[in-house]
């Protein structure tokens, strides 16, 4: 019987068994005697941190001045002052290297890349790793969703680009690592609502503080309290265009505790969402009207709706002597229904799976690491650590008609059943020796995946598409860094990395009456890049900058084959070059301080092939010639801030964000065009006593430009441009209690 889209369906006994499991085992812990910590000690970003890169102590951060690979880290205060607090592209643009681009549809999620990877994607995360204080925010397959990132009550988040990120397994082209913020004495609790155009608004609370035992850093061996933190939101808009509406709410909840020599976290995140899908554009209704939507989004009411819920626990053990033993697990659900505007002609085939999807997952995970620190081997300080990370997903896939008789944008006919798993298993091995002037790195992972799909829909017609698939790779990591001066540093790191396609990827297989069929897509490899980095960091009196150039050979590149009505199949392009220069500074002379952020990015295919470039497309035969900009990649990127404290409470800024033209598929016969959009923020704070508010007021795109925010890469219909938002004013007052 099918089951009607408004069902209730997210029930997961699995994660209910885990979630009891864990908290019996938090409550059996035994108390020991507590003992003075330094603050940095405490922090569960120590007890979750996913692979040790470089840091002068545990749970501070990353040591950017020290680093032997490109890293950078903006405070969580960066991500949410004068900002709505609602996506990603907000605040990162100071990150060079990094693009993420605001899709105006969050049915499809931001659009992120590093250094070219991830550009690919129609929608959500590929190519790079995404945690949140440890925890994977994504799938072994690689997919993931930034909607994971709260950065109401973000610490901090980390960018780990080049041969660095290797180290996270699969598909880590790059790794975006958000930190939550602990609970704190005294408590503190927060506030705020912002509102900006298309009647977008946000909602949000946090609440920090302890709870049972004494004081945080006593040393009187009496039972330490556990720090709790809450977070919780909700926001919502209209839409800059028709059928663009959204809704999420989130909440995220934390508990920490440091007691002798143990440590312990407990994580439960939740969020729904719900979203309508205003689909792409093509050129002629771009450049006639950007705020438009085309028709058959609001014939078929194209929308999608989720709900994902993940707890996650750690234990950390020091056994003196600099020795540490670490434990990880974690397991959570997610579901997904979505609503396409693939046109009922196109479903006939008996191999066609159908207008909605309708996805069930579960997944879970952990890894066990051993870390050891020695203070004095041959002149300097060794840190190792050994590990295996396992994960592993489950889901149900199911594919219905999107119309029933001639009404259209509702379930219909089951036309597709299946069961997927996918599975990893990586050990690795990490060591950085390091004095003040020097450091060598070194890092091995192996990743091993593997895919098995179980189909459950027979029929005539569509015969029997189940299958299996695997891969391994060794991931080696080098680094070195050099004081050459006492404010200046080199370093220099080689790596080579592997990505694998993701279970949406391998879903489709070339061919049939539509130009696919459903079934594991088992002709396509992994990706190979061996990358290669150099760079520069100088720091003088009040200013400092980094200056990094790169270099990424990649075999058999993962590229869109054919895309239409939402669905991509996917191949093996050959060989491809990625280099690049990334430089970012800042200087503060009394009152002023200026920023920026630059990314040169030369992304090309080094061996032609053929795609698809109509549909149906059961043959490519359109060639792509070697040269070939890789479709999603801009040529150039600078953002500039520059910041005025006028008084102690006042402050105004002003920054710029240029982008040059994006290739819209790999032919390279159109492009959205390069822009440039400028944006102003008046920002106000006044503490007294407990109390403490900030309030802020935002106008962007100053003076209206008309541009295309991203592109659909490869869109079979030629809806490729996703329009940018035009002028808008924002504004936003956050209150706070310290208890």
């Amino acid at each position: 019987m099918t089951r009607s889209p408004h069902s209730t369906r997210h029930t997961r006994p699995a994660l209910s068994t885990l979630g009891a499991a864990l908290a019996c085992t938090l409550h059996a812990l035994p108390a020991l005697p507590a003992h003075a910590a330094d603050a940095a000690q405490d922090s569960s970003e120590a007890l979750l941190a996913p692979v040790v890169i470089t840091s002068s102590q545990p749970g501070a951060g990353p040591d950017l001045w020290r680093a032997t690979a490109a890293i950078d880290s903006v405070e969580g205060a960066v991500l949410r002052d004068g900002q709505m607090q609602i996506n990603l592209s907000e605040s990162l643009a100071r990150v060079p290297g990094l693009v993420v681009l605001n899709r105006q549809n969050f049915a499809q999620d931001l659009q992120i890349s590093v250094r070219g990877f991830g550009a690919r994607s129609t929608f959500g995360v590929r190519g790079l790793r995404l945690y949140v204080d440890g925890i994977p925010a994504g799938a072994p397959d690689g997919q993931g969703q930034a909607a994971n990132f709260t950065l109401g009550n973000a610490a901090r988040l980390d960018v780990v680009r080049g041969p660095a990120a290797v180290l996270y397994g699969n598909s880590a082209g790059g790794a975006l690592l958000l930190y939550t913020e602990d609970g704190e004495e005294p408590g503190l609790w927060r506030s705020g609502v912002a509102m900006g155009p298309d009647g977008l608004w946000r909602l949000s609370t946090q609440l920090r503080g302890t709870i049972g035992g004494g004081k945080p850093d006593q040393a009187d061996g009496g039972s330490a309290p556990w720090r709790y933190a809450i977070h919780i939101e909700r926001f919502a808009t209209d839409g800059m265009r028709p059928q663009s509406a959204a809704d999420r709410s989130t909440a995220h909840m934390k508990l920490s505790r440091k007691q002798g020599d143990d440590q312990w976290l407990l994580q439960y995140q939740e969020q729904r969402a719900s979203a309508q899908d205003p689909l792409g554009l093509t050129r002629a209704e771009f450049e006639a009207d950007p705020g438009q939507t085309t028709a058959s989004a609001l014939r078929f009411n194209t929308r999608k709706s989720v709900r994902q819920r993940q707890l996650g626990a750690a234990w950390q053990h020091q056994f003196g002597a600099g020795q540490r033993l670490e434990l990880m697990a974690y397991a959570g659900t997610r579901s997904v229904l979505q609503y396409q505007s693939i046109p009922v002609a196109t479903q006939a085939p008996p191999s066609h799976s159908g207008g909605v999807i309708d996805l069930d997952r579960d997944y879970a995970g952990m890894s066990l690491r051993w870390r050891s620190t020695h203070e004095d081997v041959a002149g300097g300080r060794l840190d190792w650590s050994a590990g295996l990370a396992y994960d592993w997903q489950g889901e149900t896939r199911r594919g219905y008609e999107n119309f029933i008789g001639s009404q259209l944008g509702v379930q219909g006919r089951l036309r597709r059943d299946e069961r997927n798993q996918a599975r990893s298993a990586d050990p690795y091995l990490q060591a950085e020796w390091s004095t003040q002037s020097l450091a060598l790195s070194a890092g091995l992972r192996q990743a091993r995946v593997r895919y098995r799909s179980e189909d459950h829909y027979i029929a005539a017609g569509n015969g029997d598409d189940s299958g299996s698939m695997a891969w391994r790779g060794w991931l080696p990591s080098l680094g070195l860094r050099v004081n050459l001066l006492p404010d200046l540093v080199a370093h220099a790191s080689v790596g080579r990395g592997m990505e694998t396609p993701t279970l949406n990827e391998v879903a489709y297989r070339p061919g049939g009456q539509n130009g696919m069929n459903s079934g594991l897509n088992t002709g396509l490899a992994a990706s190979a890049h061996n990358t290669v980095e150099v760079g520069l960091r100088g720091r003088h009196g009040n200013a400092g900058w980094n200056l990094t150039l790169f270099e990424t050979h990649t075999q058999r590149e993962l590229t869109v084959l054919s895309n239409t009505g939402g669905r991509a199949t996917y191949q093996n392009a050959g060989r491809t070059l990625r280099r690049g220069l990334e430089f970012s500074g800042n200087a503060q002379w009394g009152p002023l301080t200026a920023s920026t952020a630059l990314t040169l990015l030369q992304a090309r295919y080094r061996d032609s092939f053929l795609t698809c470039e109509a549909t149906p497309c059961t043959t490519p035969t359109a060639p792509v010639d070697a040269g070939a900009r890789l479709a999603g990649t801009a040529p150039r990127r600078l953002w500039s801030e520059l910041a005025w404290q006028l008084s102690p409470q006042w402050t105004w800024t002003v920054d710029m964000l240029h982008s040059g033209p994006v290739a819209v598929n790999d032919r390279n016969t159109d492009r959205a065009a390069g822009y440039t959009v400028w944006g102003s923020s008046l920002r106000w704070s006044r503490q007294w006593q407990q109390w403490s508010a900030q309030t802020f007021v935002r106008l962007d795109n100053l003076f209206d430009r008309r541009f295309a925010g991203s592109v659909i890469v490869n869109e079979g219909n030629q809806r490729f441009f996703e329009p940018g938002a035009g002028r808008g004013l924002s504004a936003g007052v956050t209150v706070s209690r310290t208890f």
